[in-house]
């Protein structure tokens, strides 16, 4: 028996379609686990479940932030568990669904991120470095030290790459071995996890174009443009998700709007690379490799599938 069941995986392979289908076949609720859907007005490009995707499932941890705002796994993992205790308390079960890794260790293994040593002073010197060397230069040389956390970031998340070079400048010791000595004590939850792919992953990589261009003809480039007008600064975290970075740029008049629908394109092809990458270095995965783009009759299997083989508490 488990308290939660995460469905997780790259982006575009089908996680928001399955586990709303198992969520009303397993009397649950789901909670995201994507820190991009977080902040409100950032609809489009982060994929977001709409009213008619969500099938009249609660869903929680989505639209809790202003963009404008920085927001941390921890203060995720302090939200999303009184989300799980309020559901529990409700009798019904939990469903953690999304992509973004550092959120689901936060929430399901209860890590500490606060525990790890910090200095102002460094984090500051090592901000002017990330600066001078740009993101792609500075996660190379972090993967030099800690391949494993290099690979689970973007270049433009200078915040934890930043977090991850301080630990390591502090106590030569990886950000990557403190959460492994961290997993040593009980996670705060039993969770079965299950990771989606695709059997042809050229396949995926074409979905993931169509699904990028689709945001644009969605209207992606109104939506940065209502952030922008709202304060939401190009600084911001908010600004940093692939998508709204290129098309600010595009709208500053760095980029055409082809070359920022082609920059997208290929960052999200790079996440996903780096969200398989964190799943296979994790030996408590199961995998669902969708044969062929999943239908709606596919999903449901699925669904069922998961339904009559895990057992969630309430």
């Amino acid at each position: 028996m488990y308290d939660i069941l995460v469905i997780t995986g790259p982006t575009a392979t089908g996680k928001t379609a399955l586990a709303a289908r198992t969520a009303r076949l397993m009397n649950a609720e789901v909670i995201g686990a994507d820190s991009m859907q977080i902040y409100r007005g950032m609809d489009i490009g982060t994929a977001k479940p709409t009213p008619a995707e969500m099938l009249g499932v609660p869903h929680h941890m989505i639209d809790v932030a202003d963009p404008r705002e920085g927001f941390s796994a921890a203060r995720y993992a302090a939200m999303a568990e009184r989300c799980v205790r309020d559901i529990r308390a409700r009798g019904r079960s939990v469903i953690l669904a999304g992509g973004t890794g550092l959120y689901i260790d936060a929430l399901v293994r209860g890590t500490d991120y606060a525990a790890a040593p910090s200095d102002p002073a460094v984090r500051r010197a090592i901000e002017g470095e990330y600066d001078a060397m740009g993101g792609e230069a500075f996660r190379e040389k972090l993967a030099a030290v800690d391949p494993d956390r290099a690979a689970m970031l973007h270049p433009r998340d200078k915040k934890r790459l930043v977090r991850a070079w301080e630990v390591y400048a502090l106590t030569g010791q990886t950000i990557t071995r403190h959460d492994q000595l961290s997993r040593q004590t009980p996670p705060r939850y039993r969770a079965y996890t299950l990771a989606l792919d695709w059997e042809d992953r050229n396949a995926l990589y074409a979905r993931i174009d169509q699904r990028a261009r689709a945001m644009f003809d969605a209207g992606l480039v109104e939506e940065v443009r209502r952030l922008l007008d709202g304060g939401t600064g190009p600084g911001t975290t908010a600004m940093q998700a692939i998508g709204y970075k290129e098309v600010a740029a595009y709208l500053a008049g760095q980029c055409t709007l082809d070359e920022a629908i082609d920059q997208v394109c290929q960052a999200s092809r790079r996440y996903a690379k780096r969200q398989l990458t964190w799943l296979r270095s994790r030996p408590d995965v199961h995998w669902l490799r969708w044969p062929a783009p999943p239908d709606e009759d596919a999903i449901l299997a699925a669904a069922r599938s998961l339904a009559q083989s895990v057992t969630l508490t309430a």
